[in-house]
């Protein structure tokens, strides 16, 4: 038997999956790592926390597995996007990784987007203008950290930075590329309008590569310590967006991926690029001829978290009694509030928005607040809106790539049935959920035997992905959400007027507290 590692460097972790070339999971590890936030704009992380993360989750998976009787024939990666550090001339970190979720570049994408640059940008990039872009944090770093922009040679991601310690080698894949916002993807290179922006020439950022790319002599300490053969390749692959389409086998013309995890996305595959004249998605590339078009929403799970840790403080201490996980707690909680949370809406914008509203300012909102309700239907309203806004942004993807045909769900929220059963409810859609629970690092390992010429065809990860649910929508649901979208999607624009407003009081006095 024959195997690969597909390895997905998160948010929050780095996942790393032991697969045999049927695309049966044989080995699992998941390391994870913090986030710092010393700033309420901030998210940063350390990289070689991220690198040593990744080393762990290899030589976990390898030790635990039996290769005996088996070849391991590659690596291939996954990994989140938009993530920036800067190097020195002897490639040596800067910065810490600056994450897709940092937002002190806000006023520098407002900017853009008021001088009517970032419109020419999208059009060009197919990356909406956000301070999520390593395009917008080196034009900050370049103001408000001269020092440090002054110093750098290289201008990278976590995952280059991570292959450049494995092999010597400044690659970057087209796919990660692309998330840059400085990429043209029209003619598959660095945008010089873009690059002029930031003041960054060519030759300080890595050399672009295809998705299939392989990389060939592993460091020999790297390759001791993980109990590798230094002649394994490794294939650079793509970002993880593009990836989870391909792992759940969303690549199909009408088929939709719904991701959720930390954070979430909307997304479905077209054969070239497509941009959309609001600008409310984005178009990454994931292999020759196949794009993905889609928009990323940053409050997912994420929020889960919050309203756990802020909202029910007597819920954990009741799951830790009983000896139960407290999100399965909290699930079951929500499960006693009829769909619809009795009238309650929630705005899950905790750290700004991506899509469809692009707005970094956004802020999160209880509505519609009553006597009636409880810590329980708080919770249901937050899982709820989490969703709510995802289908918003399936609405304007709609209007670009046409109507879905179908839904495949992945990521932790995945596992859970209420989620599912709101997702097949709130989209009025039948949802699958593919058997495989880490659907990205099966799309980098689909894609890394690809690029091995394991199977001949990206649709070949159709044998690799089984359907364990078929949810279909509930009429009594789906009823009671066709009143309260319209109204969610309404207070939103309403709102938005004054996200500005209230952002900079909050930062105003987050100075003022900092002196």
């Amino acid at each position: 038997m024959n195997y690969i590692i597909g390895v997905d460097i998160g948010t929050t972790s780095v996942k790393t999956l032991l697969y045999d070339t049927e695309g049966n999971v044989k080995g699992y590890s998941n390391n994870g790592y913090p986030l710092y936030q010393d700033t309420p704009d901030m998210a940063e992380e350390d990289p070689e926390e991220i690198f040593s993360a990744m080393i762990s989750g290899l030589t976990s998976v390898l030790r635990k597995a039996d290769l005996k009787h088996g070849t391991l024939k590659g690596v291939s990666f996954s990994c989140a996007m938009h993530s920036l550090i800067l190097l020195d001339e002897n490639h040596k970190p800067l910065t810490r990784a600056v994450t897709w979720a940092d937002n002190r570049s806000v006023d520098y994408a407002d900017q853009l987007k008021e001088s009517g640059k970032a419109k020419e940008l999208y059009e060009r990039t197919g990356t909406p203008v956000h301070p999520m872009t390593p395009l917008t944090k080196i034009m900050w770093i370049r103001d408000h950290k001269k020092e440090l922009y002054d110093k750098a040679s290289w201008f990278v991601g976590i995952k280059e930075y991570i292959l450049y310690k494995l092999f010597g080698e400044l690659k970057e894949d087209y796919s990660i590329a692309n998330a840059t916002g400085m990429f043209n993807i029209f003619n598959m290179d660095w945008d010089e309008e873009a690059l002029k922006l930031t003041g960054v020439s060519r030759d300080q950022l890595p050399e672009l590569v295809d998705t299939t790319y392989q990389l060939k002599g592993l460091n020999k300490a790297y390759a001791k310590v993980i109990g590798i053969d230094e002649n394994v390749p490794f294939v650079i692959g793509a970002s993880d967006g593009p990836l989870a389409n391909l792992g759940v086998d969303a690549i199909n013309p009408g088929v939709v991926a719904v991701t959720i995890g930390t954070s979430g996305a909307v997304r479905v595959v077209t054969d070239k690029p497509k941009i959309d004249p609001k600008g409310r998605v984005f178009c990454y590339y994931l292999s020759p001829g196949k794009w993905v078009v889609g928009g990323p929403v940053n409050n997912g799970g994420i929020v889960f978290r919050w309203v756990k840790n802020q909202l029910c403080a007597p819920e954990k201490v009741t799951a830790e009694q009983l000896n139960m996980d407290p999100y399965d707690l909290l699930t079951k909680i929500a499960e006693q509030v009829p769909a619809g949370s009795d009238g309650l809406i929630f705005h899950p914008f905790l750290g700004g928005e991506r899509a469809p509203i692009w707005d970094a300012n956004a802020r999160g909102s209880f509505f519609g607040l009553t006597r009636i309700h409880t810590r329980a239907h708080m919770i249901r309203a937050a899982l709820e809106g989490i969703v709510y806004n995802l289908y918003t942004v399936s609405l304007a993807l709609e209007e670009v790539v046409g109507a879905p045909t179908s839904i495949q769900a992945t990521g932790g929220f995945a596992r859970s049935g209420l989620w599912r059963q709101m997702l097949a409810d709130i989209f009025e859609q039948d949802v699958n959920i593919p058997e495989s629970f880490e659907g990205t690092a099966l799309g980098a390992a689909t894609l890394g035997m690809y690029s091995l010429g394991i199977i001949d065809d990206l649709a070949d990860v159709k044998n690799f992905v089984g359907i364990t649910n078929a949810l279909k929508p509930k009429p009594e649901n789906y009823e009671a959400y066709r009143e309260l979208v319209p109204i969610y999607i309404r207070l939103s624009r309403q709102l938005q007027s004054e996200y500005k407003n209230i952002a900079e009081f909050q930062r105003k006095h987050d100075i003022a507290k900092n002196k």
